[in-house]
């Protein structure tokens, strides 16, 4: 069966192609060649595209690109204010898995923004709320998106300057370091005494986009917990992720 509408199906494939070029796009005719339509009538498809910005053409090449208002098309999806209705069953069934409160949380300059929360039944005291705002250098939370997101040892100045005097940069840095390598953070009662965090950054392209907490009384959060919890996490999140949305590749939690 053919498609109900030609001329938007042809549009579809043209971005899907250009989508797979990549940066260095593609020429007129191989595209034609590639998609099968003659090079007149994707010629025309292109130039709509043109028109609506979601292709564009190399002036030095000729080559066609995906253009930026294809790219913004998965920004905005997964954008801040998408990203608590699409991640919250998420969220929910890994509160229901771990009996633990869980928390989604995205960068905003040197702090981390609580975007959402799911609370156990049984009750944890935390002074928690959505739309909180906390140095990410000391959270669960921002630890995960900082080493998810390639953070070098000389932009930790940056996230260290809205915190209290008296924190140690390398404790923070080596906080950091261990994400990286473990594929989760952690937070020991630096925020509140008696509380401990581990997180999980969700990636995009490989970069940390937003990321997902499970926070517990630190007398919970021994080391045989916090495995047991790294485990429930890469078990229950991934068929819940949005398309696109992975945890950290290759991670054993080791």
């Amino acid at each position: 069966m053919g498609s109900p509408v030609e001329a938007v199906d042809r549009a579809l494939l043209a971005l899907q192609a250009l989508a797979r070029a990549g940066a260095g796009g593609v020429h007129l005719a191989d595209l034609a060649l590639d998609l099968g339509l003659n090079k007149t009538t994707l010629h025309r498809t292109l130039a709509a595209l043109r028109f609506r910005g979601f292709v564009t053409q190399d002036p030095a090449t000729g080559a066609y690109l995906l253009g930026a208002e294809a790219i913004g098309l998965g920004e905005d999806y997964l954008g801040e204010d998408n990203l608590p209705t699409l991640l919250h069953p998420a969220l929910v069934a890994l509160c229901a898995a771990t009996r633990e409160l869980v928390h989604l949380g995205v960068l905003s300059g040197p702090h981390v923004v609580y975007l959402d929360k799911v609370e156990p039944e049984r009750s944890v005291r935390v002074w928690s709320a959505v739309g909180r705002r906390s140095p990410a250098a000391t959270t669960a939370l921002g630890r995960a998106l900082l080493a998810s997101r390639g953070t070098d040892r000389s932009q930790l100045p940056e996230y260290l300057r809205v915190l209290d005097v008296g924190v140690d940069p390398e404790v923070v840095w080596a906080a950091v370091e261990a994400a990286r390598h473990h594929g989760y953070a952690r937070e020991v009662e630096e925020n509140e005494p008696g509380i401990s965090c581990v997180a999980v950054p969700l990636l995009r392209a490989g970069s940390g986009v937003a990321a997902v907490s499970i926070t517990a009384p630190v007398e919970r959060m021994t080391e045989a917990r916090v495995a047991e919890l790294w485990a429930c996490v890469r078990e229950v999140l991934p068929p819940l992720l949005p398309e696109r949305l992975t945890l950290p590749p290759g991670s054993t939690g080791d």
